[in-house]
């Protein structure tokens, strides 16, 4: 009886590699939003690391998070690294590329909890008289990533913290000063 339980056990988990290896080898996330304020005034929220924490879904995670800038105070070459708690855990981000009122591209390296690497950007459009914000990520699927993905993907992980974060942003912009 034992023996037929782990011939089950091991054809069961075969099947679940083999299945997993199939799956995609990229990822993306993207959540949009229409926000009662200028291209310019949200450009300048996301181009400017700074802002940052006032509108990231995650600050909430570790609020003794330790946060460092470099390079510039804004645009392209601004870094932002941070470590904190298990939830936080610790990575960098640097925006490698700033279209005035229209984008900012963000190049995204976890190191903590799991090592990856993502490219983020943050699109402006111009809508009526405000902008239409589109945040998005996109990434390579390893193998542990692809296994995870056949429980819980990347956009029902990810996707909740963009609309909160976008919802973060809206009421900045369009708030006073």
């Amino acid at each position: 009886m034992l023996k037929k339980i782990l011939i089950v056990l091991v054809v069961a988990i075969a099947s679940l590699m083999a299945y997993a290896a199939t799956r995609p080898d990229t990822y993306q996330v993207s959540r949009s939003i229409d926000i009662a304020a200028s291209p310019e005034r949200v450009h300048g929220l996301v181009n400017d690391f700074h802002h940052f924490p006032n509108w990231s879904p995650w600050q909430k995670l570790d609020p003794a998070m330790q946060v460092t800038y470099s390079g510039p105070a804004s645009g392209v070459g601004a870094g932002y690294a941070w470590q904190g708690n298990k939830d936080a855990g610790k990575g960098r981000m640097d925006i490698v590329e700033s279209v005035p009122g229209r984008k900012v591209g963000i190049d995204l390296a976890f190191i903590e909890p799991f090592a990856s690497k993502a490219r983020t950007d943050i699109d402006i459009e111009p809508a009526g008289a405000g902008s239409r914000v589109t945040w998005s990520m996109r990434g390579e699927n390893t193998f542990v990533s692809k296994l995870m993905s056949v429980f819980v993907s990347m956009d029902a992980m990810i996707g909740k913290d963009f609309e909160e974060g976008l919802g973060n942003l809206k009421r900045l912009a369009e708030s006073a000063g």
